[in-house]
This record gives C-alpha cells, sequence and structure tokens, in this order.
C-alpha cells in the first residue's frame, strides 16, 4: 500500500470505481436483480486472505463458511442453499474495487460481504451501491463507509463509539488523565479513532500530552515514542492495525516507557502477541475495544465458540464472530423479505430490529449502522481477557431513566 493509499483514495481510485459504477449501473437486472441463479443464493465476500491484514480475511471467512454450513443444514432460506463466493483482495484497496466489480458483473450476485478494513470498504462500496447489490460489512467502523448510499449497511458499531469507549474506559475505570495517541496518518480507521478518543477523552476531563503519526508499513517508531515520553502519559493510545502494534509496543519498552498501550478492534488477531515479542512481553496488560468476548457466558456465544472451536481447531476472534453475525443477518433480511431480490433484501435489511448475534442484539439505524454495545478485553498472556462492557450513550441514558 506505501504510497498508493493515499493516491488512490484521494485522487485516482474515487475516479476509476466511479467509472466502474457508471459502467455498471446501465446493467441493472429489472425489478432488483439478484434473482440467485436456480436452486441457490449466491454471496459474494471480499476480504484479505493474503497480505498485510491477512488475518482480518481468513478469520471473517470462517465465521461466514460456519454460518452457510449451518443454514444450509437446517434447510437453507426459501428453499434454497447458500454459496459464498470468497475473493482475495491480497490487503489491497485497488484490488477490492476490482473484486466488487466482478461481482457487480454478475446478474445471480445477491448481496456481497465485506471487507473489514474501512479504507477497503470505503473504495468498494460506490461500485456495489451503483449496480444496487446490498453490501454488508461485518467489521468496516469508519462512519463513511455507509454514507457511500442506501444500499450498504453494517453489523459492527462505528469508530465515534468505539473512540468513546476506550476513552470513557480510560477515565472512569483505570482513572487515567494524561494519555499519549499515535496514530496511522494514512489509515481512515486509525485517523478516525484517534480523532474520536481525543476529543471524547478531553470532553470527560482528561488531557492529551501528545499526538504523533506514523505510516502503515513503518518499522521504526522510536522518533515517535522519543517525543511522546517527556511528556509522562499514563498510557498510550494506538489505534491501528495488529501489523505495527507490536513493534511499536517493543520499541516503547526499549525506551523505557512502561505504560500501557490501549487500542481499538484493529488490535484482533492471533498475531497481536507475537508480534510484541510473546506472551507476557510488551503487550501484557494492555487494554483494546472489541465487538464481543469469548468469555461472554451467553448460551448462543458459547455454543458459538464450542462450534467454531470444533470446526477449526482455535478460537473464534471477534472478526469471526462478526463475519459469523453479517451472514446469519443477510439469511433473516432474505427470510424477511420473501425473495432474493436486491431491492427487497435492502429494504429488509433497512428494518432490522433486535436481530439476536453473537455479538449483541443488532438494530440497523437510518444510517444503515448497527447499534450495539461494546466490551474492553485485556491482554493476559495470550488470552484477550473480558474486562468490561460499554453500551452506546443513548442507551445508558435510556437504562438510567427507566
Amino acid at each position: 500500500m506505501r504510497v498508493t493509499r493515499a493516491f488512490l483514495l484521494r485522487g485516482v481510485l474515487p475516479v476509476a470505481a466511479l467509472a466502474a459504477a457508471g459502467a455498471l449501473a446501465g446493467c441493472r437486472q429489472g425489478g432488483g436483480g439478484g434473482g440467485g441463479g436456480g436452486n441457490e443464493i449466491l454471496v459474494g465476500h471480499f476480504a484479505s486472505m493474503t497480505g498485510d491484514t491477512s488475518t482480518f480475511g481468513t478469520e471473517t471467512d470462517r465465521g461466514i463458511r460456519l454460518a452457510m454450513e449451518e443454514l444450509n443444514a437446517a434447510g437453507g432460506v426459501l428453499g434454497k442453499q447458500f454459496r459464498v463466493q470468497t475473493q482475495d483482495d491480497a490487503s489491497k484497496v485497488e484490488e477490492a474495487v476490482t473484486v466488487v466489480t466482478g461481482f457487480a458483473n454478475n446478474p445471480d450476485m445477491v448481496a456481497v460481504l465485506g471487507e473489514v478494513a474501512s479504507s477497503r470498504s470505503k473504495a468498494a462500496a460506490p461500485v456495489l451501491q451503483a449496480a444496487q447489490i446490498p453490501m454488508v460489512s461485518p467489521s468496516s467502523t469508519n462512519p463513511d463507509v455507509t454514507k457511500v448510499g442506501d444500499y450498504i449497511f453494517r453489523v459492527c458499531f462505528i469508530d465515534p463509539f468505539q473512540g468513546y469507549v476506550m476513552a470513557k474506559f480510560a477515565r472512569e475505570q483505570l482513572k487515567m488523565d494524561r494519555v499519549a495517541i499515535l496514530r496511522d496518518q494514512k489509515n481512515d480507521y486509525s485517523v478516525g479513532l484517534a480523532n474520536v478518543f481525543n476529543d471524547e477523552f478531553k470532553k470527560m476531563g482528561g488531557t492529551i500530552v501528545a499526538d504523533v503519526s506514523y505510516k502503515e508499513g513503518d518499522s521504526d517508531f522510536r522518533s515517535q515514542l522519543a517525543q511522546v515520553k517527556p511528556q509522562r502519559p499514563q498510557a498510550l493510545y494506538v489505534p491501528g492495525y495488529y501489523g505495527e502494534v507490536g513493534t511499536i509496543a517493543r520499541q516503547a519498552r526499549e525506551l523505557g516507557m512502561n505504560v500501557p498501550l490501549m487500542g481499538g478492534d484493529g488490535w484482533d488477531s492471533p498475531q497481536l502477541v507475537a508480534g510484541a515479542g510473546g506472551p507476557g512481553k510488551a503487550l501484557e496488560g494492555a487494554y483494546f475495544s472489541n465487538h464481543y468476548s469469548k468469555d461472554d457466558k451467553s448460551e448462543r456465544v458459547q455454543t458459538f465458540v464450542k462450534t467454531f472451536r470444533a470446526k477449526y481447531g482455535s478460537d473464534p476472534s471477534a472478526l469471526a464472530a462478526m463475519g459469523y453475525d453479517a451472514m446469519k443477518l443477510l439469511a433473516d433480511a432474505i427470510t424477511r423479505a420473501g425473495s432474493p431480490d436486491r431491492k427487497a433484501l435492502r429494504d429488509a435489511l433497512a428494518t432490522t430490529q433486535n436481530f439476536k448475534g453473537v455479538t449483541g442484539d443488532i438494530t440497523i439505524d437510518a444510517q444503515r449502522n448497527a447499534t450495539k454495545p461494546a466490551v474492553v478485553l485485556q491482554i493476559q498472556g495470550n488470552q484477550f481477557v473480558y474486562r468490561a462492557t460499554v453500551q452506546p450513550p443513548d442507551a445508558a441514558k435510556s437504562a438510567s431513566a427507566k
């Protein structure tokens, strides 16, 4: 990605995406299209199966496929079986556009799931919006993703809430009043989270003692950390992706900075702790916000964890859970629509209320975002241990008023 991400997002790629979208607009099916092709319902999934964020794609795909297998074993939907077609975007924005353009050219494509990374979802969404194919992102949290159009949905919370969650946790649970921020300046997700955390932490009476930047792909963060250290923060907020977080943690410790790190759901990867030197090393005791905890004692969560573990031999990450929920919610919407017709499906997705997902009860709001709680996890050894649940501000106000 290096230079290409900023270059493509700011100039060339939007033009290319819009050009592809314009070409596809003339190929729409009458009556909404997406019949599903005979006895199957075809769903596309674009994901980073390889590249810098490959665990995002592979974990999400595992969750989606587990859900698909359960749905099909139960008879499918409307007498049809699901078939998920996963295409690798290699963790690249431009490849995401190429993949979804192929999906949009397929008249049997009913809906598309993806992406995890917000930059890739934002780039691909205009193509699917123009083709009037519903897109459901499992985990893209940047607010701009669903602003692309009325066919674009997500089943995750958004960055303003996630930033609020960690600001509230730092102030109220950890009693911190001095925090520094290290943000990835080329990453929509990281910038969005950093901005919200900065604003919310200050509103709650805290002080941001430093706010410095790095770029995805960097491997030396010592100069940024050297700027932060003299300000004596009580924590470092690093809302980036797992690939850089471990290195940042190790180099912070090398410089004698022994305060905890905090982050967002972009940390959620089996490779996170290893990248920080292993269990008990640089990320021990760190905190991050996420979509669910495998330690949740509810029957639906524990059933999902047990089934996933039996199939894949590992515990499901939040990304796997989000993929599972996205697929199950899509099936629920098709059932309520009474048809795999794209327009009918879009309308059903928009009216989703209190869907019982593994990651919580999901309601789709007027902006096509999911309203749901978040959890805060702490790194202990190789485990991500549950520490707190934080409700959306409006939900918390409603509960206190009852």
